[in-house]
């Protein structure tokens, strides 16, 4: 099985990134749970600005940051003081044909702090944009990080999907 990856990238990163290189390393986050290779998932790599706008607007959070997942399944937390804005409310249904998948959702990656991180850590750029798509990923498939055990097994998923890709 391979999943239905829907990439897009953002001009100025066309040369730092491929949409073959997201696809691959995609699949093989989800190779780590395998019931979800047959999901669609969306990735956009931005810049800071767009990212920052995202979290603002979603989460409440007036920073930047790396990674943002927008998942079909979990719903996220807001961390804004003012109301929380939504588009639907807790009764809202969105029903789908029969036979056909919402996806798990889409992950949104902030390639210039993927840099920052990457310098800050001491390895590639590329290494740093894998993990956070793992990140995302598993923020898709339900795993979360607000509480210790948790973190624990998000990032010993995270770690097992980044050494199966880089082989370190």
């Amino acid at each position: 099985m391979t999943p239905q990856v829907n990439i897009h990238i953002f001009e100025e990163f066309h040369d730092s990134v491929t949409p073959e290189w997201v696809r691959a390393v995609v699949t093989g986050v989800l190779s780590v749970e395998p019931e979800w290779l047959d999901e669609n998932v969306s990735v956009v790599i931005a810049d800071d600005e767009s990212v920052a706008d995202l979290n603002r607007a979603h989460r409440g959070l007036n920073e930047t940051t790396d990674v943002l997942s927008f998942s079909n399944r979990h719903s996220g937390k807001y961390y804004g003081d003012d109301e929380e804005h939504t588009l639907w409310d807790d009764e809202a249904e969105f029903v789908l044909p029969p036979g056909f998948s919402a996806g798990l959702g889409e992950v949104v990656v902030s390639y210039p702090q993927v840099e920052r991180q990457a310098k800050e850590a001491g390895h590639t750029a590329q290494k740093e944009l894998a993990i956070m798509l793992a990140h995302g990923i598993l923020h898709l498939l339900g795993y979360d990080h607000e509480r210790q055990a948790e973190a624990a097994e998000m990032l010993a998923l995270q770690h097992k999907a980044v050494v199966a890709l880089f082989n370190c």
